[in-house]
């Protein structure tokens, strides 16, 4: 199912001639790497035309990123050089390195630029002011460009130099990437089609307090699941054994559940669940009601009464947001709540009898595992935005871009 969402109130790429422009363009190539080697190249992959569009316009695109936390200053195995051979490997066009991103040699590298040319400048947080923003910093990397493009919505939740401070010194645009996904939430979250369920896992209650209360006033249907449930459902009386549970926060579920009945929110949790002694791969199990899980077992998947519950709700909803998985899916068998789920919100979104959204590392790893992935409406690779924009959050490199339109080139 595709959906066209409203026009950007951001400035974009339409907005800007970019040939013989110095282009910095923040993106996200914080990629998962073992050995020097990527093991998920998604975020390269989502940021592609962007890139090919600035360079077959003309520009130079000067690439700034992060990897990783690296604490005291450069080191090896958080340098984004091994990064910048698999993006040209993926793009088919030659990326240059820099070893800084700046100073002396950064300069050098931009002033050899042509027209079209892609460099990608060293790790920005090889230097501390970038985390702290600061000025002199931002400066620094301002000589460098003409133009500012941030097309990485998964770090702009932090106020950073290169994903907040440039928006404010050079002219500031969005993206491809970014100009999707904030058309994309803005208009499956603001104005969704509904009715609206929501899907919200993982293991704490602590984590999401701010979600599920966003939420709740904006679906009719919220479904937990995941060891977040344990916690509400311990506070609802039900037995859950040895499971992962929060009891502190035994009254904060139970103001949480009192409060989507008075926003005609119906919160729905587990009916029955996949019980084991222990979190172990293909360890004897047992489907069970909740009301007769023992002392010696742990709730680690949802069971197949609470899969056919969802099911129904999905049924008649209308728009799906999905943030974390419903049952430990990384260890089988535990992953059948959680596949099962996933399929079939990907098969209503085949026919279109279903928009949907998810974000999160563990939910796209879990959609990939079902086969889900490229089937849903839209899946952000945003984590820590994707869950602040849900809550209901202002995010920094987002809201650097308003008002922008008056710097022009």
């Amino acid at each position: 199912m595709t959906r066209t969402g409203p026009s950007s109130p951001f400035p974009t790429l339409d907005d800007v001639a970019v040939a013989g422009k110095r282009v910095l363009v923040r993106v996200d190539l914080n990629v998962p790497m073992e050995n020097g080697v990527i093991t998920d190249a998604t975020r390269i992959d989502r940021i592609l035309p962007n890139i090919r569009e600035i360079s077959q316009k003309g520009g130079k695109v000067i690439l700034l990123s992060h990897l990783g936390r690296p604490k005291n200053g450069p080191e090896a195995k958080t340098s984004l050089k091994p990064v910048a051979v698999a993006l040209e490997h993926h793009l088919g066009h030659y990326v240059s390195f820099a070893s800084d991103c700046v100073g002396d040699v950064a300069k050098s590298a931009v002033a050899e630029m042509k027209d079209g040319d892609i460099l990608l400048l060293e790790n920005t947080r090889f230097h501390k002011e970038e985390e702290k923003n600061d000025k002199a910093f931002v400066d620094a990397l301002a000589e460098l460009g003409d133009i500012y493009v941030n097309d990485a919505f998964s770090t702009a939740h932090r106020a950073h130099a290169t994903t907040e401070g440039l928006a404010h010194k050079l002219p500031a645009y969005a993206g491809r990437t970014m100009q999707l996904e904030l058309e994309m939430l803005t208009s499956m979250l603001a104005h969704p089609q509904r009715p609206l369920a929501a899907i919200v896992g993982g293991a704490k209650v602590s984590t999401k307090l701010e979600l599920l209360g966003n939420l709740m006033r904006r679906v009719e249907y919220l479904f937990i699941g995941g060891g977040m449930a344990n916690t509400f459902l311990a506070a609802s009386g039900k037995p859950i054994g040895k499971s992962l549970c929060e009891m502190d926060l035994a009254d904060v579920a139970r103001r949480i559940m009192a409060d989507a009945e008075a926003a005609n929110c119906q919160l729905v949790l587990p009916v029955d669940a996949i019980v084991a002694p222990k979190l172990e791969a293909n360890i004897p199990t047992r489907a069970i009601d909740i009301d007769e899980i023992s002392e010696n077992e742990m709730i680690l998947d949802i069971g197949p009464r609470s899969i056919s519950k969802i099911v129904t709700l999905l049924g008649s909803a209308r728009t799906l947001v999905w943030n974390g998985p419903v049952g430990a899916f990384e260890v089988p068998p535990f992953h059948v709540g959680t596949v099962a789920i996933a399929k079939v919100a990907a098969q209503l979104t085949k026919v279109s009898a279903l928009e949907t959204i998810a974000g999160g590392g563990d939910t796209i790893a879990a959609l990939n595992q079902a086969g889900a992935y490229d089937d849903f409406t839209y899946v952000s690779t945003a984590g820590g935005a994707f869950l602040e924009w849900l809550e209901g959050k202002l995010l920094p490199g987002v809201e650097a871009l308003r008002g922008t339109a008056e710097l022009t080139v």
